[in-house]
């Protein structure tokens, strides 16, 4: 069976070095989800320096369609899974699934319809990894400790992240929470 880890806190906490050195400290062949799609130079470079801290014996899936057939495609032959991040996923699929770029004017039937799809996804991946072996660890952005966002994109973005990192700290074994390079066990 499965065991989950939520890993969450702000931007450039530590998140990432707190779950890959976790990882690191298990004897196993690893799958890194990376989930982050560059768009600029500068997002490029960051990719580039995260995949030169991995070591050579994980292996990477770059993308964020699909996560569940991924694992059951490819998850019984690994030990571990990292998934970094759950926010850069979320992002991804609501950008996916808004129809418009007119984000002013969405209404709650637009919103709840898009929320109702990504919480899918994220439900059919939580199905997936418990029906594996896998050790695994997700890392996530926490978006509830901030002011309300000024935009109604942002509102928009911060409302579905909340409920999802809610659903998966609930849906997982152990959840930290990590500040300053400094982590914290909640669950």
């Amino acid at each position: 069976m499965a065991h989950i880890i939520l890993v969450t806190g702000g931007s450039r906490s530590g998140k990432s070095s707190f779950a890959e050195k976790y990882l690191k400290e298990i004897d196993g062949k690893t799958l890194y989800i990376a989930t982050a799609i560059a768009f600029d130079e500068e997002m490029k470079d960051r990719v580039l320096k995260h995949q030169s801290m991995r070591p050579e014996t994980w292996d990477t899936y770059e993308g964020y369609k699909q996560l569940d057939q991924v694992i059951a495609d490819d998850g019984a032959q690994y030990a571990c899974l990292l998934l970094d991040c759950v926010t850069l996923w979320v992002t991804n699929l609501m950008f996916e699934y808004l129809e418009t770029n007119d984000y002013d004017t969405l209404t709650q039937a637009e919103i709840g319809g898009v929320e109702k799809k990504i919480i899918y996804e994220v439900e059919r991946m939580i199905e997936q990894l418990r029906r594996s072996n896998l050790h695994v660890v997700l890392v996530t952005n926490e978006v509830g400790s901030s002011l309300v966002p000024e935009n109604k994109l942002g509102r928009i973005f911060r409302d579905i992240q909340g409920r999802i990192n809610q659903l998966l700290g609930n849906a997982s074994d152990e959840v930290y929470f990590v500040v300053c390079g400094q982590s914290m066990k909640i669950k």
